[in-house]
């Protein structure tokens, strides 16, 4: 047998990968399961965004390989989203680069700017791949700890006290995921200052900025920003576009240039088709995410009235595609919860635990599943 690179010791199986295959055993075997533990959205993009990519199909150069920095009318389209979204600007031609999603850019960045014995600094909870990703790179995952108490934001001061001489790099992202917790231009500053006077690369993952939130917010809130920050952004939450796999990274032009010597040796370009599409995304206006709001708004009061029932707190102004809840005290394991509910009652929803030790005693519902399907895992608590 050939033995597996040592850094595969380091890391397992994604969650998700593993229990999903545990779930679609179950309707295998004709169990009626519902899906809330997964952010994957179930409505389509607009028809203008389809329309856009099978258009494309017939030009000349839609099936040839594309440029590792993404066609220009869809950097421009992205500086455009920014600056129209968010108030922050940016070159095309030089502090955007278009991704296959934000996930490979959480790679990227993490080979571009890691040594072996780097550390990471790591929301807990968080994102599962900030952690494997440094692990696969040599780099060691240092947890910062969130809690409701600190509105899950972290606590610099507490910071500021620790030995963050190795630190190299600071993972952030806001709106929150998995809780919902949203940062405003106050703290994104001090965070630019925090990681200024540490000489910390900054990069907050924003996708969650136009699902149920009011307030959109970025990284780049002043000039000091690009010096220390990078952002990712995707439009697979907002648009609908998950399985097309587009992201962006923006940032200055010296780090922008840094991750792209990675991507150009790890891709040939993104399918011209889906750029072209991204393009027409991007443009959406307003009603998008009026009409995408009223969507999600509706499955979440369903989703409140779920969580009411099995006797949770949560926050209603969380922003976000998920419902973030805090068990009742008497229920000693996340994890033992929900795989009684997923067995009892058919039903699959996340255990906090998932995105770090911080998580337990807390769940997330997903608002990727229609009312039909919320309404029926209300009733099957109904009817107990």
């Amino acid at each position: 047998m050939i033995a597996v690179a040592e850094r595969l010791h380091t890391v397992e199986e994604y969650y998700f990968s593993r229990k999903l295959r545990e779930v679609r055993e179950l309707v295998a075997k004709g169990r009626p399961v519902i899906n809330m533990g997964i952010g994957s959205p179930d409505l389509p993009p607009s028809e203008e965004v389809i329309e856009a990519l099978t258009a494309s199909l017939h030009e000349g150069v839609a099936h040839q390989y594309q440029s590792y920095q993404g066609i220009p009318a869809l950097r421009e389209a992205m500086a455009d989203f920014y600056s129209e979204n968010f108030n922050a600007r940016f070159d095309p031609s030089s502090e955007i680069l278009p991704l296959m999603g934000s996930k490979e850019g959480i790679m990227h960045i993490s080979m571009a700017f890691l040594n072996e014995g780097d550390q990471v600094l790591i929301p807990d909870p968080g994102y599962p791949t900030y952690s494997s990703v440094s692990r696969l790179v040599g780099a060691e995952p240092r947890y910062y700890m969130l809690s409701e108490d600190q509105g899950w934001l972290p606590d610099l001061e507490a910071l500021e006290k620790e030995d963050l001489s190795a630190v190299k790099l600071m993972w952030i992202n806001y709106p929150h995921m998995p809780t919902g917790a949203k940062a405003d231009a106050r703290f994104f500053s001090k965070l630019i200052d925090f990681a200024e006077k540490h000489e910390i690369l900054l990069v907050n993952d924003n996708p969650y900025s136009f699902v149920l939130n009011d307030t959109p917010a970025t990284l780049f809130v002043n000039d000091k920003a690009k010096k220390v920050g990078l952002e990712l952004n995707s439009l697979s939450k907002t648009f609908n576009m998950a399985g097309w796999r587009v992201g962006m990274l923006m940032g200055s032009p010296e780090n922008i240039s840094s991750v792209l010597k990675v991507k150009s040796n790890m891709d040939s370009g993104m399918f011209y088709g889906i750029q072209k599409g991204a393009v027409v995304a991007l443009k959406s206006g307003k009603e998008w995410f009026t009409n995408l709001d009223e969507i999600y708004g509706r499955r979440r009061k369903l989703i409140h009235q779920l969580a009411d029932m099995l006797g949770c707190s949560y926050d209603k102004d969380a922003a976000g595609m998920f419902v973030w809840a805090k068990l009742p005290s008497d229920i000693p394991s996340a994890e033992q919860f929900i795989d009684e509910v997923l067995y009892k009652k058919d039903i699959f929803i996340t255990p906090g635990t998932v995105f770090g030790s911080m998580g337990e005693g807390y769940i997330r519902f997903s608002l990727c599943v229609n009312e039909d399907r919320i309404k029926e895992a209300i009733s099957r608590f109904k009817d107990e």
